[in-house]
C-alpha cells in the first residue's frame, strides 16, 4: 500500500504519514491515530529503517510555536497561567516537543516580531482580535485562535470553552438550589465570554420559570478585558442594584471570576451573609483566586488543562496539515464544582 492511499484513507498529507512512520513525537495525537488505524486495517508494515525515506533524526523535530496576546502587556503576571497549564503537560510527559514563545502587544493593529521574523512554525492567538491588515500579513502562517472569540469571523481555527453551556448550567445549578428570583452581575459585559454566558443564562432561567434579573456594568468599548481591572466603585453599583430589585435575587452567577473577591465584600458591606442571603456560582475556577475567597461558592470549571493540550494539538495538526480546507473549530465543556465551606 503506498503511503499516498494512507494518506488519503487517514485524511492528512502524505508528508504526515510520513511523520508518523519515522517521527511520531511530532505528529498531533488524532492524526497519529487515524494513521495507525489506516495502517492495521491494511496490514502495512513500514519499510526497515536503513530502507525508509524521509527523515529518521532520533531526535524528534521541535515545533516552535508563539502564543500572542493581543492588548497586553508583557509584564502582566495574570498572563502566566498559559505557561504553567503547559508546565503541567510536560509533567505528565506530553508537549516534550513543543517549545513555546509568550508574545504580547499593546494593540490589535501591532504584530509583534517575532512573527515577522519566520522563526516560528505557528501561532496561538489570545486576547483582542487582530485588525485585518495584520492577519493578512499571517495569511501563510498556521495559527489557531484560543479561547473565546472576539468575533465569529476569525479566519483560523479555534478551540474555545463551552460559554453558553456555561451559563445553562449556571441556571440550573440556581434552580436546583431553590432559588427562584436569580441575576447575573458582571463588570464587563462586552466581553465576548460574557455575552455569551450571560445570554445564556437568562435564557435558560426564563426557560425554567425564574425570575431572572442581568446587572450589568457600563459597556467600555475598544479595551482589552486582557488589561482592564474593575474599580471597586463599579462592583459596589452592581451591589447597590442588587440589593434593590424586587423582588431581590437570591441565587447569583458571577460568569467571570476576577472581581470575585471584591464582590463577596461589598456584599458583605451592604449587609449580606452567604448561604443565608444569598447563594453565588461563579463561571470560572482559578485556583489562585478560589483559594483566597472568603467565602467557597459553586463553581464552573471550563478545563483549561483540557484547553491548552487541544489548542497545542488543533496548531500542530493544522501546521501538518496547511491546505486542508475550512476552519476547525473545537469546544470544551465545562464541569460543576459544588460549594464549600
Amino acid at each position: 500500500m503506498l503511503i499516498s492511499e494512507i494518506a488519503k484513507q487517514a485524511r492528512v498529507s502524505p508528508s504526515t504519514v510520513s511523520r508518523a512512520i519515522n517521527q511520531p513525537d511530532i505528529v498531533a495525537p488524532g492524526s497519529l491515530e487515524r494513521i495507525r488505524a489506516v495502517m492495521k486495517k491494511f496490514n502495512y508494515t513500514p519499510a526497515p529503517i536503513n530502507r525508509r525515506r524521509g527523515p529518521k533524526s532520533k531526535k524528534p523535530t521541535t515545533l516552535n510555536l508563539g502564543v500572542w496576546f493581543v492588548g497586553a502587556k508583557a509584564d502582566n503576571p495574570s498572563l502566566n497561567w498559559f505557561q504553567e497549564r503547559m508546565a503541567e503537560l510536560r509533567e505528565r510527559g506530553t508537549m516534550n516537543r513543543v517549545d513555546l514563545s509568550m508574545l504580547f502587544s499593546n494593540s490589535p493593529g501591532e504584530l509583534p516580531r517575532a512573527l515577522t521574523e519566520g522563526n516560528l512554525d505557528g501561532v496561538i492567538i489570545q486576547g483582542m482580535a487582530p485588525t485585518a491588515a495584520v492577519m493578512q500579513k499571517l495569511k501563510n502562517m498556521p495559527c489557531v485562535w484560543f479561547m473565546t472569540r472576539r468575533s465569529y469571523d476569525f479566519p483560523g481555527d479555534y478551540v474555545e470553552p463551552n460559554n453558553e453551556e456555561n451559563g445553562r448550567v449556571a441556571a440550573e445549578y440556581l434552580a436546583q438550589q431553590g432559588h427562584k428570583s436569580v441575576a447575573v452581575l458582571t463588570t464587563d459585559p462586552s466581553y465576548s465570554a460574557n455575552v455569551r454566558r450571560v445570554k445564556a443564562f437568562m435564557e435558560r432561567a426564563e426557560e425554567l420559570g425564574l425570575k431572572a434579573h442581568s446587572i450589568l456594568g457600563e459597556d467600555i468599548p475598544g479595551v482589552s478585558f486582557l488589561e482592564i481591572a474593575p474599580l471597586n466603585s463599579e462592583i459596589e453599583q452592581l451591589v447597590n442594584r442588587l440589593v434593590h430589585e424586587q423582588p431581590r435575587p437570591t441565587g447569583l452567577y458571577i460568569p467571570v471570576d476576577h472581581f470575585a473577591g471584591a464582590f463577596f465584600r461589598a456584599l458583605r458591606s451592604a449587609g449580606l451573609q452567604p448561604r443565608k442571603d444569598f447563594d453565588v456560582i461563579l463561571g470560572n475556577f482559578n485556583p489562585m483566586i478560589y483559594n483566597n475567597l472568603e467565602h467557597h461558592p459553586a463553581a464552573i470549571d471550563i478545563q483549561l488543562s483540557t484547553l491548552v493540550r487541544k489548542v497545542i494539538d488543533q496548531l500542530v495538526w493544522r501546521i501538518e496539515n496547511r491546505d486542508a480546507p475550512g476552519r476547525i473549530g473545537i469546544t470544551v465543556s465545562p464541569t460543576l464544582r459544588p460549594a464549600f465551606d
